[in-house]
């Protein structure tokens, strides 16, 4: 089994250094870079697995950064490193295409399980058998391919996205607990999970809005309503 490839952008050396070590302990092959600039070279040039960006980074900061390799792969898990407490900072960068955040101070221990559910989710070590199609709508939805088309339109998801379609499918013409989604896919059912879980509910509320029979509806005090047909 190959190991997991880590972009990892920090520019506190201390920091950098004690979760690189650890990182490298646990089996990862931890790629370190001091500058956004310097991180987003080493993407372009090579192949990572999951991406670890702090947002205050020299010459490109972390959210240009997601931005930049977004542009390159929709699919790769971006996860934020932030000392910034606001609760529009972390919106900001789940807008730009991050998957999660883990804010300053962390755990390794937390960063660690989070790597974890997202290389296991992403299934990189394994190669699809096959490509399943599932229809939603008038949308052909590919999830080993993370693939959503209508017609010649084709959009990659990212993982996140593609977990959250992945689960109303699943779940679909029924209410869900919000509870039960971020349990689910976060891990956790918290406020600042919360405001996370809507973005992802706008970007695909925005991806399947050629179809006026779908809808993911606002259950008040409950959760959603995914009605497909």
């Amino acid at each position: 089994m190959k190991r997991a490839r880590l972009l990892y952008a920090e520019d506190d050396e201390t920091l950098s250094f004690i979760t690189k070590d650890h990182l490298e302990l646990q089996g990862y092959e931890v790629h370190h870079f001091i500058s956004g600039l310097q991180a987003f070279e080493a993407f372009k040039a090579e192949k990572f697995d999951l991406c670890i960006l702090d947002v205050m980074l020299p010459e490109m900061d972390g959210f240009a950064l997601a931005e930049a390799i977004r542009k390159k792969d929709q699919q790769i898990p971006i996860l934020f490193l932030t000392a910034k407490s606001l609760k529009e900072d972390r919106i900001h960068g789940l807008k730009l295409g991050g998957d999660d955040y883990l804010t300053k101070p962390f755990s390794i221990e937390e960063l660690y399980l989070k790597i974890e559910i997202f290389l296991r989710r992403s299934k990189v070590f394994e190669a699809p058998s096959q490509e399943v199609e599932i229809q939603v709508g008038i949308y052909k939805y590919m999830p080993m391919e993370y693939q959503l088309s209508y017609n010649n339109n084709v959009r990659i998801l990212t993982q996140r996205e593609s977990e959250l379609l992945d689960y109303l499918i699943k779940n679909k013409n029924k209410v869900i607990k919000r509870s039960a989604i971020l349990e689910s896919l976060w891990g956790e059912d918290d406020y600042f999970m919360g405001r996370s879980l809507d973005v992802f509910i706008s970007r695909l509320r925005k991806y399947l809005s050629e179809d006026p029979s779908i809808k993911i509806d606002n259950i008040h005090g409950i959760g959603f309503k995914f009605v497909c047909p």
